[in-house]
């Protein structure tokens, strides 16, 4: 039979506060991805529209409102 260990007083998971800090990386992501969707749609916005969509729909999924660069 395996032993089954208790601790006593529960670990003190109180609020850490943190520095936040932007990560100019993250930024820089979502600004390259922008110009991108801009440039396909000056050059022929028609025949890159499928192209258009995807990075689209990357920006909309992985990059919300509420992410963070410190996650």
């Amino acid at each position: 039979m395996a032993k089954v260990f208790t601790i006593p007083v529960p670990p003190n998971l109180g609020p850490r506060k943190r520095e936040r800090t932007s990560d100019p990386r993250y930024v820089d992501g979502q600004r390259l991805l922008v110009e991108a969707m801009k440039y396909l749609a000056q050059s022929d916005p028609v025949s890159n529209r499928p192209a258009i969509e995807l990075i689209s729909e990357h920006v909309r999924t992985r990059f919300r409102m509420s992410d963070s660069p410190l996650a």
